[in-house]
């Protein structure tokens, strides 16, 4: 169906899992929002705890849509978009697959409908 690398399967499959929690993509909107942000202006922006964003924030560094430097004692986060991207280009290979599989029905389907010797159903 889509042809893709063993590593791109792997970074796609972990950006998915990091975003099937709504907790992971509103830091996401709020990083990306804001541009760069430490996990303790998150935790205010949010109703979890400072522990708990620095886990989420954790989830999506491994998945590598977020990237933290150290700006003196604090870290601070920004959105990387290049998983994102990728896991785009994905979605879109598998749309455009799903696309020409229905152009290929509806072209069948008109095909019989304008055949006055195919059979209807009742």
């Amino acid at each position: 169906m889509t042809e893709e690398r063993p590593g791109a399967t792997k970074a796609v499959d972990s950006v998915l899992a990091a975003l099937a929690d709504p907790t992971r993509r509103q830091l996401l909107d709020l990083l990306a929002a804001q541009g760069e942000a430490t996990a303790t202006t998150l935790a205010e922006r949010l109703p979890i705890s400072r522990q708990a964003v620095v886990k989420h924030l954790a989830v999506l560094d491994a998945a590598g849509l977020v990237a933290g430097r150290r700006v003196g004692r604090e870290m601070r986060y920004a959105v990387r978009p290049a998983a994102l991207d990728a896991t785009a280009r994905w979605m879109a290979s598998l749309a455009a697959y799903w696309d020409r599989r229905l152009a290929n029905i509806k072209r069948v389907a008109e095909a019989a409908e304008q055949d006055p010797s195919s059979p209807r159903p009742e």
